[in-house]
């Protein structure tokens, strides 16, 4: 049992968390100026302490335009004036931490804001010096042609013409945002000096933004190239060198056989990266009614290193990416989740979790089992643990970065200023509205999914297994029913699912674990001991068990 104030020294530490992901500004006002703040964010730890996660994931929280949201850095060592000051940051790392809750932020690497001092020096220095040379520039904007474009309904080029410089620069995202040049030692140095500043603050670690796409090279597509995984060992040393059990999260929207080279060698890389493939076809899986999307992205994973682990979610601040499916498959999943255009944003559907769902509890619920029980580290959206709704008229992805809805009262409880001066309009419509969502009435009803996503988080928490456990697929005749054994150790279980909106039952074929006796771990109900015959279980529409075999 660990004391107050002490966080497990444990080195795999990551395996085994849930991580909760937050925006500072959506969260909670505490001074009543429309935005949320890290007073705020300290006042609500202890909601996030009852929901049960141990690590909370903070969005970019830096000076910024805020024309990507904060993803557009001005400044890399200081505090948004929005969500308060550095000593504001450094008091919610240390409640963090009293409360054995880590705590991982962004490291934006791949490029700056436009309004970033090291651009307004970059586009204002000589051709070929070293302080024009932080960026990518070229005199055509015909080279790197191979590279694709990634925010499509927006930008027409990588390329922007800076009219100061009398050059084009380099962006692979929105053209506010130009890449660094990590061909420039001193770029190299300087970002690892923003590292170190927040690893000394206090953080736990860091979420690798858009890393795929650091290096550039003619004739390539730009992405996953061997220079970029040379930066990242860099990195990764002077990680190792001076600090203990700290995090690297690689965000590389990749298939899988990509992905795995995030990992280099188990331990000069990346201790975790995101699992990408996995979330949409979790979406088709229930949809289609069947199992198969989920079984055959699982199988084309490779095998990663035993120190690494996959970070897997359901939904998160972004569209729900269909850039790793095929184009039947992308509009396959336009057709069952974004029927209006106006859901659709750039390669993906920006959606929430419920809405996704139709708000349909015994799906939401399904899928939760499958995000808390297979192989990863599970991230929790801020909200889905209520079931919050979106608004796809804000544009962009905004719709799924409205205020969080504590309770009934003026603007959902999220802030006391005035309606105009909110930095987003909460939900107000009949379904998902603050009104009818919202955290006070979802404790007071032990029914609801706040208490459920409790339950099941604590009991997540309880088995190592699911964060560190082997997968087996069982494959019974009928095919609206997911089932594998996950195992670690001493701990072996079985877990199931009805894909499907109407009653199923399946024959498993479980004869290697005759004489066991699966039991029920929501309720440690015991089901039937299990024998050389197929053992035959029943499911409710969306039913799902995890079941913990023992002798």
């Amino acid at each position: 049992m660990t004391q107050p104030g002490e966080i497990m020294d444990d080195p795999l530490w990551y395996k085994d968390v849930i991580v909760y992901q937050l925006h500072v500004k959506t969260f909670f006002d505490s001074n009543g100026d429309g935005y949320g703040d890290f007073a705020g964010l300290i006042e609500k730890l202890d909601y996030i302490e009852q929901l049960g996660v141990n690590c909370i994931w903070i969005l970019p929280f830096y000076p910024s335009p805020l024309r990507d949201d904060g993803y557009d850095i001005a400044d890399y060592v200081s505090i948004n004036p929005l969500y308060g000051t550095m000593q504001d940051a450094k008091n919610f790392i240390k409640e963090a931490h009293r409360r054995n809750i880590r705590v991982i932020t962004e490291l934006v690497i791949n490029h700056t804001s436009d309004q970033h001092e090291w651009f307004k020096r970059a586009k204002a220095a000589p051709p070929d010096s070293n302080e024009r040379n932080y960026y990518v520039w070229s005199d055509t904007d015909t080279k790197f042609d191979d590279a694709r474009i990634i925010f499509i309904d927006t930008e027409a080029s990588n390329w922007t013409w800076d009219s100061t410089a009398k050059a084009y620069y380099w962006h692979r995202f929105f053209s506010h945002q130009p890449d660094l040049n990590f061909d420039n030692p001193e770029v190299t140095n300087a970002v690892l000096d923003v590292m170190r500043f927040w690893l000394d603050i206090g953080v736990d670690g860091f979420r690798l933004d858009a890393i795929p796409y650091l290096i550039e090279r003619e004739g390539t597509n730009c992405e996953n190239l061997p220079e970029t995984h040379a930066i990242l060992k860099q990195f990764r040393a002077a990680l190792d060198k001076d600090y203990k059990n700290k995090l690297f999260l690689a965000e590389a929207n990749q298939w899988p056989a990509d992905v795995i080279q995030y990992f280099g060698s188990g331990t000069d890389e990346c201790h975790m990266a995101y699992h990408f493939p996995l979330m949409p076809r979790i979406f088709m899986a229930l949809h289609q009614q069947t199992r198969t999307p989920i079984v055959e992205i699982m199988r084309q994973t490779p095998d990663i290193p035993e120190s690494c682990q996959w970070a897997i979610f359901l939904r998160n601040h972004d569209e729900l990416t269909l850039e790793m499916v095929t184009d039947e498959e992308r509009d396959y999943m336009y057709a069952a989740y974004a029927e209006h255009p106006i859901m659709r944003c750039n390669v993906g559907i920006r959606r929430r979790l419920a809405p996704l769902l139709e708000n349909s509890r015994p799906r939401v619920e399904l899928a939760n089992s499958l995000l808390f029980s297979m192989p990863g580290t599970p991230i929790v959206y801020y909200g889905d643990e209520i079931g919050m709704g979106d608004n796809v008229y804000l544009g962009d992805r905004n719709g799924v970065r409205t205020p969080m809805q504590w309770n009934g009262d003026r603007n959902g409880g999220f802030s006391r200023a005035s309606f105009a001066q909110l930095y987003s309009p909460p939900l107000m419509d009949p379904v998902s509205g603050y009104q009818v969502i919202n955290v006070e009435a979802q404790q007071l009803d032990k029914s609801s999914l706040l208490h459920w996503m409790r339950r099941i988080i604590r009991l997540r928490k309880q088995y190592k297994v699911f964060g560190r456990g082997t997968i087996e697929f069982i494959e019974p005749a009928n095919r609206k029913v997911l089932a594998y054994i996950r195992r670690y150790e001493n701990e072996t279980v079985l877990c199931l699912a009805n894909l499907s909106y109407s009653p199923q039952s399946a024959d498993l074929h479980l004869e290697k674990y005759a004489g066991k006796t699966p039991v029920e771990m929501f309720g440690m109900e015991a089901f039937h001991e299990i024998t050389e015959q197929p053992y035959v279980v029943t499911f409710a529409p969306y039913g799902f068990y995890w079941l913990l075999l023992e002798k």
